[in-house]
C-alpha cells in the first residue's frame, strides 16, 4: 500500500486538477450560449435562402445554368476540414479527421485530393499524410461573415479557373450541448436545383432571374461556408463543455477512492502503532 504522504500528494493533485476542468466546463458554456445563440439565429436566413434560390433555379432554362454548377469529371478535389484551435473537447476534431481520411482514402481513392484546413488541430494531423493549401485558423480570432466570405471567394475562384473539380466541406453540426452530427457537404459545384411543377412564376423580376440567381449563388456559398463554420463553432464549445463536465465527475470519484485509500492507510498506521505501544508494555511488564 503506498504511503500516506504519496497519497496526500495524489489527492492534491486530483483537486487541483478538477478546479481546472471545473472552471473550463463553465468558461466553454457561457461561450456556448453566446455561439448557439448565433447559429439558431443565422439558420433560419440561410434555409430562406437556399429556398429562395431553389425557387427561381427551378424555373429557369438547363442552357442557363450557372458557372458554378459546372458539372466535370472529378479528378482534382478540395476537401475543407472544420476543426478547432484547441484541443481538450472529446472526439470533435477526431471524427473530422477521421471523416476527411475516410474521403481522402476510400472515397476519392486514386485521385489528387488537396485540403484547406480551418483549425489547427486538423491542420497539425492532416498536414503529416496530406496536402494542405492553406491553413486558415486565424478565422477564429474573429469570426466574421467578412472574414469567412473570403475564404468562400478563394474556394470559388479555384472551382472555376479549374484547379479543383470538386469542393467538399466536412465539419461538426451542432444539436445539442452533448450531440455534434460529422456532416459533409458538397460545396462546389452546386448541388443541380430540381424542378418544381408547383413553382409560382407569376412573379415581374427585374432584373431577370438569371441576373438574380447569378448574384445569389455567390451570396449563398458565402452564407453555406460561414454557417458551416458558426456550426462547428458552437460545437466545439459544446462538445468541450461535455467533455470538462466528465473529467470533472471522473477526478471527483478518483479523489474519493484515494480518500478512502488514504483513511483506510492512515487507520491501519494507527493501528499499527497503538500494537506496537501494547506490546512494548507487555514486554516491560514480563
Amino acid at each position: 500500500m503506498a504511503n500516506l504522504k504519496e497519497i496526500r500528494n495524489r489527492i492534491s493533485s486530483v483537486k487541483s486538477t478538477m478546479q481546472i476542468t471545473s472552471a473550463m466546463k463553465m468558461v466553454s458554456a457561457a461561450k456556448l450560449k453566446k455561439a448557439q445563440d448565433a447559429i439558431t439565429a443565422m439558420r433560419p436566413y440561410a434555409n430562406k435562402l437556399t429556398e429562395l434560390l431553389q425557387s427561381l433555379s427551378a424555373t429557369l432554362d438547363v442552357d442557363s445554368g450557372s458557372k458554378f454548377a459546372d458539372q466535370r469529371e472529378v479528378n482534382k478535389v478540395l476537401i475543407v476540414a472544420i476543426t478547432s484551435n484547441r484541443g481538450l473537447c472529446g472526439a470533435f476534431n477526431s471524427n473530422i479527421i477521421k471523416q476527411s481520411n475516410n474521403l481522402i482514402n476510400n472515397v476519392y481513392a486514386g485521385k489528387q485530393v488537396d485540403v484547406l484546413a480551418i483549425g489547427k488541430k486538423g491542420n497539425d494531423i492532416l498536414s503529416k499524410t496530406n496536402t494542405i493549401i492553406e491553413n486558415r485558423s486565424d478565422v477564429f480570432d474573429a469570426l466574421t461573415f467578412d472574414n469567412v466570405a473570403e475564404i468562400a471567394e478563394k474556394l470559388m475562384s479555384l472551382f472555376v479557373d479549374g484547379s479543383y473539380d470538386k469542393i467538399e466541406i466536412v465539419y461538426n453540426k451542432f444539436k445539442n450541448a452533448a450531440t455534434q452530427i460529422v456532416m459533409t457537404e458538397q460545396f462546389l459545384p452546386i448541388v443541380p436545383m430540381e424542378s418544381d411543377a408547383n413553382v409560382q412564376s407569376d412573379y415581374v423580376f427585374e432584373p431577370s432571374k438569371v441576373e438574380i440567381v447569378e448574384e445569389l449563388i455567390p451570396k449563398s456559398l458565402k452564407t453555406q461556408l460561414y454557417k458551416g463554420i458558426r456550426d462547428s463553432f458552437a460545437s466545439e464549445h459544446g462538445a468541450r463543455m461535455t467533455a470538462m463536465h466528465k473529467a470533472t465527475d471522473n477526478a471527483g470519484e478518483l479523489r474519493d477512492s484515494l480518500t478512502l485509500t488514504y483513511n483506510k492507510a492512515r487507520q491501519a498506521a494507527i493501528t499499527n502503532e497503538i500494537l506496537e505501544i501494547v506490546g512494548g508494555a507487555e514486554a516491560l511488564n514480563n
